[in-house]
């Protein structure tokens, strides 16, 4: 049970800004472990700004303007994390000539043409998606969404090689294919608990098949996987999704 919490802990800390102290003694295999949670802390953010979400909606916001504000808060709530990896692979496997050069534009903080156009898209797309679903879905759609979209992470990190040997991923280490199969199940029961049945099953195979295209891009574009194609993936799967349930219980 201490493992869990500090799983639990481990995880919270990553994907949030919230203060959350590290486990004493954690270490890469730690980390790796805790991806396995990475759903659960997931949903909680997907709850987070859901009911944000329904709160401004309650007091008269628009419901296209709640839903702006809602992902902005959500962005705030996670440091934008996955975000800024969307718009790192977009720079560097749109504007690289060599795998060298990708890399090297993925690691610069600097924001470019394609990044932009690339979270403009991801948001415009979410944005839309959430204003379109009814509120009695809003919370349930969200907390479906971030947890499946964190749930196919783990395979992506143990199907596809580091494309570098430093950085986010090479460091964080190497889930196995338990804490894979743990995630992935976490994230589906979630996605039942909250969702219709069918509607669950449907964001379940849009998560896995955004992981599953993310992750022969990277392979074709770098060579492998990085913490930044680990955030895109997440983004594509999340936005995926949402538009996908918007069309489907909007």
């Amino acid at each position: 049970m201490n493992q869990w919490l500090d799983d639990l802990r481990t995880a919270t800390a990553f994907l949030t800004r919230l203060p959350m102290p590290h486990p004493d003694g954690a270490r890469t295999e730690s980390f790796a472990r805790a991806q396995r949670l990475f759903p659960l802390v997931g949903a909680a953010i997907g709850a987070a700004i859901g009911l944000f979400c329904l709160l401004l909606r309650a007091i008269g916001v628009p419901d296209l303007a709640a839903a702006a504000l809602a992902l902005g808060g959500g962005a705030l709530l996670t440091g934008a994390l996955h975000e800024d990896g969307l718009a790192d692979v977009a720079d560097g496997f749109g504007g690289g000539r060599d795998v060298a050069t990708k890399l090297e534009i993925m690691r610069d903080s600097r924001l470019g043409t394609y990044g932009a156009l690339a979270l403009v898209v991801s948001f415009a797309a979410k944005l839309a998606a959430l204003a379109a679903i009814p509120n009695g879905l809003v919370v349930q759609s969200l907390i479906a969404a971030h947890a499946l979209g964190r749930g196919v992470l783990p395979w992506i990190a143990i199907s596809q090689p580091y494309a570098r040997k430093d950085g986010l991923a090479a460091n964080a280490g190497r889930p196995d294919g338990t804490i894979a199969v743990v995630a992935a199940g976490i994230a589906l029961l979630i996605a039942i608990l909250a969702l219709p049945f069918s509607s669950a099953l449907l964001g379940a195979i849009a998560a896995a098949v955004s992981a599953l295209v993310m992750a022969l891009v990277a392979k074709r574009q770098i060579g492998g996987q990085t913490g930044d194609v680990l955030g895109g993936a997440e983004q594509v799967a999340e936005t995926t999704i949402l538009v996908l349930l918007a069309a489907r219980l909007g």
